[in-house]
């Protein structure tokens, strides 16, 4: 959709989306911990603890924490850059498959055994 009427799309949107679900989404976090797990939306400033992590980042970083290596202190668990199967490292857990294009929705669960996913 990206430069292909975005503003016509967002102002329908708008107008039809009712204020409860507004409100929903309004009061959602940008990020959320677990044990030993962090979640977000696209990932963490390398560098930065995670409690200080910018919303800007959180929403949108990409090479510079795709490319880190660095220990995080906690799995970050995320999406935002779809990938073919879910991208599971030392330091994170990527389980963006793409869903809007593929129609291949992925879940992951995190149990005392370790990780496995589900797809729809």
């Amino acid at each position: 959709m990206l430069g292909r009427n975005f503003d016509v799309a967002a102002e329908r949107l708008r107008a039809v989306l009712p204020d409860t679900h507004r409100a929903f989404l309004a009061s959602l976090r940008t990020s959320y911990t677990h044990g030993g797990y962090f979640f977000c939306h696209a990932g963490v400033r390398p560098g930065v603890a995670l409690a200080q992590q910018s919303e800007t980042d959180l929403l949108w970083i990409r090479e510079d924490f795709l490319g880190s290596t660095m220990d995080f202190g906690k799995i970050v668990v995320h999406g935002h850059t779809p990938v073919e199967a879910p991208d599971v490292r030392p330091n994170r857990i990527n389980i963006d498959t793409g869903a809007f294009i593929t129609g291949q929705l992925t879940c992951v669960v995190l149990d005392g055994d370790g990780h496995r996913f589900l797809k729809i």
